[in-house]
């Protein structure tokens, strides 16, 4: 049965997802967005029993297996599984997607390593290599030559290229394993050296390369391990050609199990990357920011009166229109399985304050060269009146309701946070009068907004101006800076909060009732806001004790999804999720002890 226990590759162009043996069950080409030549992990049945999807995939199996482990290579995104067959039999999998530098550049193809050798016996193995195309409607034709087979669809080929016998991968004859293999699979081009000897100089400069960024990493004392990865992943989430990070690198995992919830999250939401850039600058990796900067400067310069769309392709296309493809069961059967997310569609109010949020660290951080602060900030100002005319204005709100409007509390508080950082920004650059009036207009913002999102009755702000019910981006009061850790109105608001929507060790988004139901699974970054939450109201013990118990939940890998079923623990929702990585980082680098109190 399929399961999220998966381990994820890339190189910030293409990345993969492998099972637990060894089995790739997604990856689109020959980028982040592109086609899922490998789907099985969305085409499965309901009934664990019934075979598995018979395309889609690219398996390494033993004959006669017994069971298999494992690992990340330490401080690295490359891959080891180990299996082992009932005859004694044991061979190592590395898989990986090469990742270096070279000629002052970063060399990331879209290409896919898989480096076999027995570590023990004299183990039997079958290599199944199924890609299909076009969304897993069209099967491709195979051409061999000596050394590769091209599997050829009118719209792009891709070549494996091996020392392993091309004929029995061909027949999917399984044969003895007495000497290293290596299959590399990529773009319909022949190698410049030997398969052996690419492969190894692909292997090592790329492990060369992670351990090298991992060090730059300015870590917290504890957790260090749960950082690491998390930060990898963080980034093998970010479209580096053009700077976009994607909110996961699937689609269609649903939220919970026949819930009809199932979206495309491998687009750009400005939302989501916001927050991604704030963990990683927390943590040095200054260079993600800097593309991603302009990444949006170039959105923010094409934007018609400064009107932004909540996500974008990750090319800065704005047209990501929303298909089902019937074809494909879906994740264990729970389908339907999309392509395309129609929230790009969408009004969502804070994405302005996400935008001037994560352009703000281009004033204040030193070690960002940015000659055009003056041309920035006047982008900004565009997007902050924007900010200002929508705050208290209908929209879908940060959870993406599709069939109703409301004026949320959330964005506008986004809204405020524009205005807010906008003036600091213009102090800090001394143009005097625009602070004084951005200060204005944040003040008139904040004031509005106690009004109308506090209500008495709970004693506690609300999701919406005037409203009754309760969501947990309310816990963000005080991170984004609207409320001060002591203001009573903080500490009421997270007690109501934690009331309503806490079940077990984890926090719905919220209870009442959307376009498909009540949500059913908890949403995972929730926990995590809670958390931070207790820290900023000086509960640090409970938040730490909840933080190591959350921990507990992630898969084998290290890695979270975007949602939980609060009562077994099993993950749903697409993989692995942004959100939920970037609220580990933020926990664990404000919650652990300082490193001079601990060396």
């Amino acid at each position: 049965m399929n399961t999220l226990e998966l381990g994820a590759i890339g190189n910030c162009n293409i990345a993969a997802l492998i099972d637990q043996q060894g089995t790739i069950v997604w990856g689109c080409y020959p980028r982040l967005d592109g086609d899922p030549i490998f789907h099985s992990l969305l085409n499965n049945s309901r009934d664990p029993a019934a075979p598995a999807s018979p395309d889609g995939f690219f398996a390494l199996e033993l004959i006669d297996p017994l069971h298999a482990d494992q690992s990340y290579l330490p401080h690295t995104a490359i891959l080891r599984t180990v299996l082992y067959d009932h005859h004694g039999g044991i061979v190592e999998v590395i898989d990986f997607a090469p990742r270096f530098s070279t000629y002052e550049r970063i060399f990331r193809p879209p290409l896919i390593v898989r480096r076999i050798r027995t570590i023990q016996g004299r183990p039997r193995l079958r290599v199944r290599l199924h890609p299909v195309f076009e969304h897993g409607a069209l099967k491709p034709q195979i051409t061999r030559g000596s050394n590769h087979l091209r599997y050829v669809s009118p719209a792009q080929t891709v070549r494996l290229t091996t020392n392993a016998p091309v004929s029995y991968i061909v027949e999917e004859r399984p044969f003895v394993l007495d000497r290293p293999v290596d299959l590399l699979l990529g773009g319909d081009e022949g190698l410049q050296a030997g398969i052996e000897t690419t492969a190894r100089d692909l292997f090592e400069r790329t492990l060369e390369y992670w351990r090298n960024w991992v060090r730059s990493l300015s870590i917290p004392f504890e957790w260090q391990d749960a950082v690491i990865r998390a930060a990898i992943t963080l980034k093998l989430c970010n479209f580096e050609e053009t700077g976009a990070i994607v909110a996961a690198l699937t689609t269609s995992i649903p939220e919970a199990p026949d819930s009809q919830r199932t979206w495309d999250y491998r687009f750009c939401w400005l939302r989501d990357a916001y927050f991604v850039i704030h963990a990683l600058n927390g943590l040095g990796v200054t260079r993600t920011m800097e593309d991603y900067l302009r990444f949006i400067t170039d959105i923010v310069e094409e934007a018609i009166d400064g009107e932004l769309r909540p996500a974008y392709g990750i090319t800065r296309g704005s047209a990501i229109d929303e298909v089902i493809l019937d074809h494909l069961a879906g994740y264990r059967g729970f389908g339907p399985v999309r392509i395309g997310n129609q929230a790009y569609l969408q009004v969502q109010n804070d994405v302005y304050g996400s935008v001037v949020l994560a352009s703000t660290h281009a004033f204040f951080d030193q070690r960002l060269i940015n000659p055009n602060t003056g041309t920035l900030f006047e982008q900004l100002e565009r997007l902050g009146n924007r900010a200002i005319a929508v705050f208290d204005k209908p929209d879908a709100g940060p959870w993406e309701l599709r069939n109703t409007a409301s004026i949320h509390t959330f964005s506008a508080v986004m809204c405020w946070a524009a205005c807010d950082r906008l003036a600091r920004v213009a102090r800090h650059i001394n143009l005097t009068d625009r602070a004084s009036y951005w200060r204005r207009e944040a003040s008139r913002l904040h004031a509005i907004i106690c009004e109308r999102a506090w209500n008495p009755d709970r004693n506690s702000f609300t999701a919406t101006f005037g409203g009754q019910d309760l969501d947990a981006t309310l816990l963000l009061l005080h991170e984004v800076g609207f409320l001060d850790a002591d203001d009573q109105r903080f500490a009421e608001t997270v007690a109501a909060v934690a009331k309503s929507l806490r079940i077990g060790d984890f926090l719905y988004r919220y209870t009442s009732e959307d376009d498909f139901g009540r949500p059913i699974t908890a949403f995972i970054i929730c926990v995590f806001w809670y958390i931070n939450a207790l820290a900023a109201l000086g509960r640090r013990e409970e938040a730490r004790n909840l933080f190591e118990t959350v921990l507990a939940r992630r898969t084998a890998l290290g890695l979270l999804s975007e949602d939980i079923d609060p009562a077994t623990g099993e993950l749903w929702g697409n993989f692995p999720q942004t959100y939920s990585m970037v609220g580990l980082i933020n926990c664990a680098t404000r919650l652990s002890i300082p490193w001079q109190d601990a060396v």
